[in-house]
């Protein structure tokens, strides 16, 4: 039985744009219902925390499946990874993330199916049909300005928090450093007043 922990942030269902950021434990798979002829797009990114970054950097792994059970793409030990493909059926598509890491990982997941189409009640008449061309393929444009926009703000958010997590150890790094060498010239006023003593004895 796997082992989940889940927590919501926020997540969107529509018109096959789907996007969360959530916590698992080992395991989370979700599911899309695709038309046949949609090129889909999809990313995620392995944000964690600053602790995170300095106990793991295995990355997880993603299966993506199409409606058969037939095996689409399989990415192993990704910390991002963004990718397409077109379907070929429709169906429900599934998304499987795994993890081998002890600790709990912090995803943000992004998928896009972009299939362009338009009401074929309102666009009986010929004058109509091209606008309404227009209008879908400008919203399909809008829909994937969004998912690399939101692509681009979940690495930046990795990056900070890798950062942060480097600037931490770093600062340990240089205390550590520092009170090395207070202990070390500790040590040497130490020894030279021995000497020193030891050279007055010597004198008496």
């Amino acid at each position: 039985m796997r082992n989940l922990v889940v927590l919501l942030i926020w997540g969107c269902i529509l018109r096959g744009v789907f996007s969360i950021t959530f916590v698992m434990d080992k395991e989370e798979c979700f599911s899309l219902k695709i038309e046949n002829g949609a090129t889909v797009h999809y990313s995620f990114v392995v944000i964690g925390d600053a602790d995170y970054w300095e106990k793991n950097d295995e990355g997880v792994d993603l299966v993506v499946k199409g409606p058969s059970g037939e095996q689409i793409n399989d990415f192993r030990d990704k910390i991002s990874e963004k990718s397409e493909f077109l379907a070929h059926h429709e169906g429900v598509y599934r998304f499987c993330f795994t993890s081998k890491s002890r600790y709990h990982e912090t995803i943000d997941f992004d998928v896009h199916a972009d299939n362009f189409t338009y009401d074929q009640k309102h666009a009986k008449d010929e004058h109509f049909k091209p606008l309404y061309e227009h209008i879908g393929k400008l919203e399909e444009a809008l829909y994937n300005i969004q998912y690399e926009q939101h692509w681009l703000e979940a690495q930046t958010q990795r990056q900070t928090i890798v950062n942060k997590g480097m600037s931490r150890k770093a600062t340990q790094k240089a205390l550590f450093e520092s009170l090395a060498l207070v202990g070390a010239s500790i040590l040497q006023v130490f020894l030279l007043h021995r000497l020193f003593d030891r050279k007055l004895d010597a004198q008496s």
